[in-house]
């Protein structure tokens, strides 16, 4: 079901408590697109701390699941659904046809080919590289090698394997195994963006320096790692819309290797947040039949995760320039964020510009809302005005921060070096060091 362009839209994830699902929280909270809804299973969960909206939907597994999402995208009118777990995007899949709501994923037939990476490899194995497979009897096997279920995730039941007596056991409990050399190089992941007709808009690799069940808890910039290269020819075989990853591991000599393909938002794609595109938001666009660029910072950067998101920029701000309405007010409220990002930039004598087409009285609005010390400089650009707000940025490497995907756009054009952030992105300027 193609996704109306009238918004805000109300987003269901589900579920909301994965990784996958706060990653997407994080990246449409501040959205004025977007009325945010979760759906967890009963119980306490880490939804209850991120989500207003929170519902509760039997397991996928249970057989009333269908039935009570049908309910609940009618009750709450939901335009749009994130699936954010592996097998919930290919149950999805299956019973696309029956919701009344879009579902932001690739074709049915790609999720159950990525959900089996031997089905994966299959596919791609002329394509691009692949690990070497074995077959389990096979007596010549070169040990070590690795191990992991045709259908996992979070790297479940993945391990080395030392010898033919361990791998004899590991196959007699778990007969679903695959076999495959050892690869003990770095490894990547490629986030990428695809339009609806296919085309690769978007494709930037970073390095898994340190992983946790799967999530990538340190993790940099890989700029030499050929990642539009990849995904094209990935693309080529698989019919992929909106966001999609893979991931990628280097052999003893360097030679890289596919690992898997999945067909929905990484759990650490806020890292490419970081560095301009934001997918879930780029996906409801793309779903709604706009017409997108995709355009990131020519930067490098790493990211760190605990049990929060912190980012390190190689570039300071060097100016700040913030839109107001549908930013800095949202739906009648301060985003309090990005107060506290102003302070930021006011504690380290960053300028902050007001830059506006606000169509009421502009003095009484900032008194209202408590906002009138805040800029160091504000511009009132007249509503009838030819002038873009891309004309008043001079500065290099300075910072816009704008509802508009317009204005964005024409601004980044005219200006290169500027790094131009939705309301919801800008968050990760955020210094959260003491």
């Amino acid at each position: 079901m193609p996704l109306s362009q009238k918004h805000p839209w109300n987003v269901l994830v589900f579920p909301a408590a994965s990784e996958i699902g706060l990653e997407i929280h994080r990246s449409l909270q501040s959205s004025k697109e977007v009325v945010l809804h979760g759906a967890v299973q009963r119980g306490p969960s880490s939804a209850d701390f991120h989500f207003k909206r929170l519902h509760i939907l039997p397991s996928i597994y249970e057989e009333d699941c269908l039935v009570k999402l049908q309910a609940l995208i009618k009750a709450e009118k939901i335009d749009a659904l994130f699936p954010a777990h592996d097998d919930v995007l290919v149950w999805l899949g299956k019973h696309k046809a029956s919701l009344a709501a879009t579902i932001l994923s690739s074709p049915p037939e790609t999720c159950f080919i990525c959900r089996s990476k031997k089905e994966t490899y299959k596919i791609l194995s002329e394509t691009v590289d692949i690990p070497k497979l074995y077959e389990p009897e096979d007596r010549a096997i070169p040990f070590p090698v690795f191990v992991k279920p045709d259908c996992g995730q979070g790297s479940q039941r993945a391990r080395v394997i030392p010898d033919r007596p361990t791998l004899n056991l590991a196959l007699k409990s778990e007969p679903d195994l695959l076999v495959m050399e050892n690869l003990e190089g770095n490894e990547y992941t490629i986030d990428c963006f695809n339009s609806h007709s296919g085309e690769v808009l978007y494709a930037g690799a970073r390095q898994r320096i340190q992983t946790r069940t799967g999530i990538s808890t340190r993790t940099k910039t890989a700029a030499h790692i050929p990642a539009l290269k990849w995904a094209q020819r990935i693309a080529e075989k698989l019919t992929l819309n909106g966001t999609w990853f893979f991931q990628l591991k280097e052999d003893r000599e360097g030679n890289l290797r596919l690992l898997e393909v999945a067909p929905r938002i990484a759990g650490s794609m806020a890292f490419s947040r970081a560095a301009g595109p934001n997918f879930p938001l780029l996906n409801l666009y793309e779903a709604a039949g706009y017409n997108l660029k995709v355009h990131a910072f020519n930067t490098s950067m790493e990211m760190g995760r605990s049990l929060d998101v912190c980012f390190l920029y190689d570039q300071p701000i060097v100016a700040l320039y913030i839109d107001l309405d549908d930013t800095l007010i949202v739906r009648d409220k301060v985003n309090t964020q990005l107060v506290a990002l102003l302070f930021q930039c006011h504690n380290q004598k960053v300028p902050v510009c007001l830059l506006t087409k606000h169509r009421g009285d502009l003095k009484t609005t900032l008194a209202d809302y408590r906002l009138t010390d805040l800029f160091d400089r504000i511009e009132h650009i007249p509503a009838q005005s030819d002038l873009n707000k891309a004309d008043f940025i001079k500065e290099k490497n300075a910072v816009l921060i704008d509802d508009s995907f317009a204005e964005r756009t024409l601004a980044q054009q005219n200006n290169p070096t500027l790094r131009c952030f939705d309301a919801t992105s800008a968050v990760c300027l955020l210094d959260k060091r003491a």
